[in-house]
């Protein structure tokens, strides 16, 4: 309780101190908050402009905080709710404002990844934190922008470009200092991350490979994957652009726990997804574009109920997913028109789930205009036509309104639906049956907020309504009943959020040269409408998120030393809620760096979803550097 009420006043200060001092930075810095083109595939506008409740985890952060994951770090953006069944992003599903992990969308540089077998598999990406250069995250539905699936929101990690030719380095090993009881082996990791970046006069290139093993942290939760990724951008004209991307990850685990406890004790699964695209952009005329893309991305889930007998209960499941796209972005005088076309397949050869497939076509239309000044408004819709579930429309507009200099208000109104995925529909096993009459799940949403940008302060407070109907939860009647996917409710969500971020610079002679703090609290208040009788128990639905709240900061000092604080705390119906401490210290030598994180500073026992208990204190030392 200490330290709920510690975190909230530190949150208030922080919150206080950026209103206070918003004004004051520095003015002669190059550093700037958020100063990025929100990605999106027709109609790009900078952050400052956005109508939507956008967060922007920019390059700077990423490399401040003592994380080893891209699910590890969704945990420091306010709504989103991260659940991990292992550290280092082994296995985390993802979702947004009181969701399921199937209403989530991510997308790698706008090509969506989604798993149409399941979503447990969709934060297996071939990328690692080197990466990338920045993460948007779009709460609300977002399909007038991207399609099915973003009933709740989006994410877009978006890669970054090489500005010079070199290589980099980034070598880790760390420990809980704690034995495994069935061997005697102290549980430990490593990990190794290779990048290289070639620039020419009309192409760039960047080509990433690492490797991270684990012996655990608990019995049977060893761990190894390797991933490999390339990018790469061709400039053939000044009016032809060629992009190119292309992943691999192999990941292995032990899934102690993981999904039938406590049945699954000797579990194991093996995760391997392909990854590739091609993009190309072509300026018709200086006022319209277009760009056409392709992408493929294959799935192998391998899961074995217990290792040592790998005939019994042996789940082996193949997906593809091959995804065709037009858009075309035209300037006129009167506004912004964005248009296009996409068409998808997704298959499944599954020795559970039985052969399937389902095609999607769709019809993106947007319209951005400025009917007066300081008043933006997007407006579109997205009209699809799926071989399971026949026509669906859903429209959304937003508007903002910039007033006394950089506030902004804003709302948007918007719409969504998620397909019921093979898993829900066809799964066959002891403890849970598939529901092939499923219905998709629908959503309607409205947003309304106050915004502030300036280079050094960003700020956001905005309160929410949705609805969901045809809500899909696994649920049963009584405990001896196998659990089964149905259209259990009508599920309302109301949320409030506030998140703030704050950069000082004070200069390279000054002995702090810089300090940022960020905070963030989510606020949710769901409400189900039950529409059958005889689901007693539900697997999903009583596990929202509740409140949630980080606390960061970062000081770098000395031109030589930077320390990272952060402080998360989240509490979810029906769990017990917790509260997390991690640190990183760095020190710059040169152009390397080396530097010490602490993972659960107070060895807090903790559960983020099933019956998986999170790892305790971890101390990770690491060392980077560049060529």
């Amino acid at each position: 309780m200490y330290l709920k009420k510690l975190s909230f006043a530190a949150f208030l200060i922080s919150g206080t101190t950026m209103f206070a001092n918003a004004q004051q930075a520095v003015k002669d810095s190059v550093n700037h908050l958020n100063e990025v083109v929100v990605s999106e595939n027709r109609l790009k506008l900078p952050f400052s402009s956005q109508n939507r409740n956008i967060w922007i985890i920019d390059k700077e952060k990423i490399k401040s905080l003592p994380v080893r994951s891209v699910a590890e770090l969704l945990n420091f953006v306010s709504g989103v709710d991260v659940r991990q069944r292992g550290p280092a992003g082994t296995q985390a599903d993802i979702s947004m404002d009181g969701g399921t992990f199937d209403q989530t969308l991510v997308l790698l540089n706008g090509v969506k990844v989604s798993d149409p077998q399941t979503g447990h598999n969709m934060m297996n990406l071939p990328i690692n934190m080197d990466d990338i250069e920045h993460i948007e995250v779009l709460r609300g539905p977002a399909s007038r922008i991207y399609g099915l699936n973003a009933i709740n929101g989006a994410i877009n990690i978006i890669t970054r470009t090489p500005e010079k030719t070199g290589a980099a380095v980034n070598v880790f090993t760390g420990s809980s200092f704690k034995k495994d009881a069935s061997n005697g082996d102290t549980f430990a990791n490593y990990g190794l991350r290779v990048t290289g970046d070639l620039v020419l006069d009309k192409s760039s290139h960047m080509f990433s490979a690492s490797q991270e093993a684990s012996n655990g942290y608990r019995y049977n939760t060893a761990f190894n994957n390797h991933k490999l990724y390339y990018q790469g951008q061709l400039n053939l004209s000044e009016q032809d652009q060629l992009d190119v991307n292309a992943g691999y990850i192999h990941n292995n685990f032990g899934a102690n726990a993981f999904y039938s406890a406590p049945g699954d004790i000797e579990a194991e699964e093996t995760v391997k997804t392909a990854l590739a695209s091609v993009a190309y952009t072509r300026s018709i005329t200086p006022n319209w574009t277009i760009a056409p893309r392709v992408s493929y991305r294959y799935n192998i889930d391998d899961y074995l109920y217990i290792k040592q007998t790998p005939d019994r209960f042996h789940n082996h499941h193949e997906t593809g997913v091959l995804d065709l796209e037009l858009n075309n972005t035209i300037e006129t005088s009167i506004g912004t028109f964005g248009l296009g076309l996409e068409l998808r397949t997704e298959n499944i050869n599954s020795s559970n789930l039985g052969k399937r497939d389902r095609t999607n076509s769709g019809v993106f239309a947007e319209y951005k205009f400025e009917p007066a000044k300081g008043l933006l408004i997007n407006a579109g819709t997205y009209l699809n036509y799926n071989s399971d579930y026949g026509w669906q429309a859903f429209p959304g507009i937003d508007a903002g309104y910039n007033f006394y200099g950089n506030w902004k208000v804003f709302t948007n109104l918007g719409t969504g639906q998620r397909l019921p995925t093979y898993t829900d529909l066809y799964y066959r096993g002891p403890t849970n049956i598939g529901n092939a009459e499923l219905l998709s799940e629908k959503s309607q949403y409205a947003e309304a907020g106050l915004k502030y940008q300036d280079a050094k302060f960003t700020f956001n407070a905005s309160y929410f309504n949705r609805k969901i109907t045809n809500f899909i939860d696994w649920v049963k009647a009584a405990q001896t009943d196998p659990w089964q996917p149905r259209n259990f409710s009508d599920l309302r969500t109301k949320g409030l959020t506030i998140s703030g971020d704050y950069l000082m610079n004070f200069g390279s002679s000054a002995t702090l040269n810089s300090l940022r703090l960020g905070a963030s609290y989510t606020n949710l208040d769901p409400s189900f409408k039950t529409t059958i009788e005889d689901a007693t128990f539900s697997r999903y639905a009583l596990e929202s998120l509740r409140n949630q709240l980080s606390v960061s900061a970062n000081a770098e000092a000395f031109n030589l030393i930077s320390l990272t604080l952060t402080s998360r705390f989240n509490e979810r119906i029906n769990y017990k809620s917790y509260q997390i401490l991690d640190a990183r210290l760095a020190a710059k030598l040169n152009r390397s760096q080396i530097y010490l994180d602490a993972a659960n500073l107070l060895d807090v026992e903790y559960i983020e979803t099933g019956a998986v208990p999170m790892p305790g204190t971890w101390l990770t030392l690491g060392f980077r550097t560049r060529i």
